[in-house]
């Protein structure tokens, strides 16, 4: 087509399905670290590889012949290897072939499970500040998102009175996450116990994505829904093999639900994937065997979270407490009154560091001069990262 061709027909669009929504800010900041060569501290991947064995082993899965479709609900061994995972971890027993689904990454499952649950109209709660992918699920979904803010004066603590005050007739679904990006916050005993109630009384449905379940730190457990009875029966819980076996390019995660809610997930999933990749599959699936990867993961992670705290204590940032994930809050209260996103900008080209403001987890922007950094690095990065963090 030549040029004027196509300024004779220009092109209609029509009304966007996501009219608010943009180029992610974890794009943006990412792209602008590779223009200024920036120590990247803002998007949430590690700059290590993963286990050479791991790799072997979908490496042996492609010469065995493992290159055609996967099933669609994911290879029966992986499925099964989850299951027993769970049941260890958290006594929940989901069936393999009828409640575990295998998926292109976490937030592919959670856009399934939006899409499944969610009719136009319906009503469903987001945690702010919240990952963000969640409110343009429910947007796609026709859903009406209704955001409640964490307490950020409690360490981004969930208020459960106000999340029960925000549950209407038209409720449809609830979206947790924990432990919590961006906050590193996690659930508490007496969160799953506030949650129990909620769901008993109003028996909304449950959308759990705990991507980073085996990271939480200082001797305390990860909390999942799936761990009571009375939600894992009401929730679909997410996960993410990239997360966890520092993979993310991979994409293969999956989602547990009962029967009943499995099988709405499935026939969305089916239209949306079919089916995920066939030799990383079966390559986690006989990593599996051996848990002390995951088992050792919140170790792994804690060091490299205390080293990077150390050396945040030396700068002007004061960190606020992390529990779990790969993230920590800082706030530049002493270095700028600016808001996130423009100090964070000239936090980059200035100082070479990359980190992500917090606004654009929140829809409204609340901004109280707080960013996230990724800690989750080569102990020289980190290095490099800090030096440069103690010009600023």
């Amino acid at each position: 087509m030549t040029h004027s061709t196509r300024s004779a027909r220009a092109t209609v669009v029509g009304p966007s399905r996501l009219p608010d929504v943009g180029v992610t800010i974890f794009t943006v900041m990412s792209q602008l670290a590779a223009e200024h060569d920036a120590v990247n501290l803002g998007q949430g991947f590690p700059d290590f590889d993963c286990d050479p064995r791991l790799q072997q082993l979908v490496t042996r899965a492609m010469a065995d012949g493992d290159n055609q479709y996967a099933p669609m609900a994911g290879i029966a061994p992986l499925r099964h290897a989850i299951a027993a995972k769970i049941e260890r971890l958290h006594g929940c027993r989901y069936d393999a072939d009828q409640e575990i689904t295998i998926t292109a990454g976490a937030t592919q499952a959670i856009l399934t499970a939006v899409l499944a649950l969610v009719r136009p109209g319906d009503e469903v709660i987001v945690l702010e500040p919240a990952y963000d992918s969640y409110v343009p699920s429910v947007l796609l979904a026709g859903g009406n998102p209704v955001c409640v803010p964490l307490d950020h004066d409690r360490g981004y603590r969930v208020d459960w009175e106000r999340v029960a005050a925000a549950i209407t007739p038209r409720t449809r679904l609830l979206i947790l996450n924990s432990p919590h990006n961006p906050t590193g916050s996690i659930f508490a005993a007496e969160d799953i116990r506030a949650l129990e109630q909620i769901v008993g009384a109003h028996g909304i449905f449950l959308l759990a994505d705990e991507v980073y379940e085996h990271i939480v730190f200082d001797g305390e457990p990860h909390r999942s829904v799936a761990s009571s009875a009375e939600l894992a029966a009401r929730a679909l819980v997410v996960s993410s093999f990239g997360k966890t076996f520092h993979s993310t390019g991979w994409k293969i995660g999956y989602c547990c639900a009962p029967a009943a809610l499995t099988t709405e997930f499935r026939k969305v999933h089916q239209f949306n994937v079919f089916a995920v990749n066939h030799p990383m599959q079966s390559g986690i699936a006989r990593y599996l065997d051996d848990p002390a990867p995951y088992l050792g993961l919140a170790a792994f992670y804690q060091a490299k979270r205390d080293r990077f705290l150390t050396g945040l204590s030396r700068t002007r940032f004061q960190a606020l407490p992390c529990q779990g994930t790969y993230f920590v809050l800082a706030n530049y209260h002493a270095i700028s009154s600016e808001p996130d996103a423009q100090f964070a900008r000239r936090l980059l080209i200035e100082h070479g560091v990359a980190s992500i403001p917090l606004s654009p987890f929140y829809q409204r922007g609340f901004d109280n001069r707080v960013i996230r950094f990724c800690f989750g690095k080569r102990d020289q990065t980190l290095t490099a990262g800090l030096d440069r963090l103690a010009r600023a």
